[in-house]
């Protein structure tokens, strides 16, 4: 287990110097403040195709529909947060490599990648991004190897046919799928055209630390923030966060020198958002519309888990408010499908959660491609 609120972390692979590709940053960056607004603003989230402004700091959805049934009109949950030209993904639901080039971001930059959970539409174009990218030039291509964090081992044992012992977790998971599709880089690589993926993945498995007492049957105790990561671009903390049966689940938060940003991950309600948020710069937050499920043909044991386990919409702005975020961004939406909820019933439900909560920063609605240039008090659209 994990001393000093550090997690247990495994690398599958390494850098050719042997360590880490970033240097831990020499500052500590402390909590970033930020400024409300007097009134209430939402804006409308308008897609943009065009490339990133290059800002310090800069958030892009790259998709915001939630669960794993693919949607026609958006796109699987991803995210991605640009640092000094940096880039780090935050998920990787179906499409996001696909987005992740539309939205003007290179391979290249790409520095790490992080995944709150294993649920298939988190993780289902993961491996997508070495797997495609291995060994093609320009800005379809990078060589350098991406670090990754993500869920480890629980001990769960898997009930899947065929799998044997417990669930994998980031680095097994890994493991397993260069496996998978070990054919592929083997043929191109005896044609001197490839690269084995593998190596441009720097896979760490993320625990929790051994003092918060977290389990399978306690999957998101009360906690502080613990480090994941941290290099000369950014601290990156964690908390637990209540999703039904999964095991760990984690909201992320990135404290840089121009600004914080925090993803909740799928997450019922829970302090821990509201701690691991502090005072940042933007909350990235997923919302679900129980009225909206109603025409969707589900079973009602289908709609009791999705109300357990993920965050009404109607709280996001008591959630906003008590965490002291400058600006909530309403993502993974619940459900993404227009024709159940419009954008425009979407953008009432936020001014009106934020209203009744007093919340005076800016609500913003996810759409895919919108990107968001931050720095500190000050969240702007593009």
């Amino acid at each position: 287990m994990c001393q000093n609120d550090q997690p247990t972390r495994h690398p599958t692979t390494s850098s050719p110097q042997g360590e880490s590709h970033h240097t831990s940053r020499r500052a500590v960056l402390g909590a970033v403040a930020a400024s409300a607004v007097a009134a209430t603003s939402l804006l409308a989230a308008t897609p943009a195709t065009a490339e990133p402004a290059h800002t310090p700091l800069s958030l892009v959805l790259l998709g915001t529909n939630s669960g794993p049934p693919p949607l026609a009109g958006r796109y699987g949950i991803s995210s991605a947060l640009v640092v000094n030209g940096r880039t780090y993904v935050v998920d990787c639901g179906r499409g996001a490599v696909t987005q992740y080039l539309r939205a003007g971001l290179s391979m290249p930059s790409l520095a790490g990648i992080f995944l709150t959970h294993l649920h298939a539409d988190h993780i289902v174009d993961y491996y997508a991004f070495p797997l495609l990218s291995a060994g093609a030039s320009g800005d379809q291509g990078f060589r350098t190897p991406a670090s990754v964090y993500g869920p480890g081992a629980a001990g769960i044992p898997s009930t899947v046919t065929g799998a044997a012992g417990p669930l994998p977790g980031t680095v097994e998971m890994t493991r397993l799928a260069g496996q998978a599709y070990a054919a592929a880089p083997t043929f191109f690589m005896s044609e001197h055209i490839g690269i084995d993926p593998a190596t441009l993945l720097d896979v760490h498995d993320v625990l929790p630390p051994a003092g918060v007492a977290a389990s399978a049957a306690n999957t998101a105790p009360t906690m502080r923030p613990f480090t994941v990561m941290e290099n000369d671009d950014v601290k990156v903390t964690a908390v637990l966060v209540p999703h039904g049966a999964v095991f760990p689940a984690y909201a992320y938060r990135f404290d840089t020198d121009h600004g914080s940003v925090v993803f909740s991950g799928d997450t019922a309600p829970t302090p821990n958002v509201i701690t691991l948020a502090r005072d940042a710069d933007v909350l990235v937050h997923e919302a679900l519309h129980p009225a909206g499920l109603a025409d969707l043909g589900l079973s009602q044991t289908l709609i009791d888990h999705i109300l357990a386990t993920h965050t009404d919409v109607a709280e996001l702005g008591r959630i906003a408010a008590e965490s002291g975020a400058g600006a909530l961004v309403a993502t993974h939406l619940g459900p993404g499908n227009p024709a159940a909820v419009s954008d425009a019933t979407w953008r009432r439900l936020l001014r009106d959660s934020a209203r009744r909560s007093g919340y005076g920063g800016r609500m913003l609605l996810g759409a895919d491609l919108l990107h968001v240039p931050v720095g500190r008090g000050d969240v702007r659209r593009e």
